[in-house]
């Protein structure tokens, strides 16, 4: 059996090994709002977690979030759209 670390346990791991910063969707209802923010790309619930105290997720911009799953954000090339 494989344990595969995903969502807010994936964030606080990344932490742990002494990532500075993890750019993560964030919510302070569930994991599924979190799916849900970044299916629909609210960017107004993206932040830079840069640690993990007392139960919440802190970001660079000063606030608490409960949950916390870390997304990928990539520029764009010319062929990554096939022009």
């Amino acid at each position: 059996m494989s344990f595969e670390l995903v969502g807010s346990d994936l964030t606080r791991a990344m932490l742990e090994r002494g990532d500075e910063q993890v750019w993560c969707a964030v919510s302070n209802e569930s994991e599924q709002d979190v799916i849900k923010t970044i299916k629909n790309m609210d960017s107004t619930f993206m932040m830079h977690i840069v640690s993990f105290e007392d139960g919440c997720f802190h970001c660079k911009e000063k606030s608490t979030w409960k949950y916390a799953v870390p997304i990928k954000k990539t520029l764009l090339t010319q062929n990554d759209v096939k022009l």
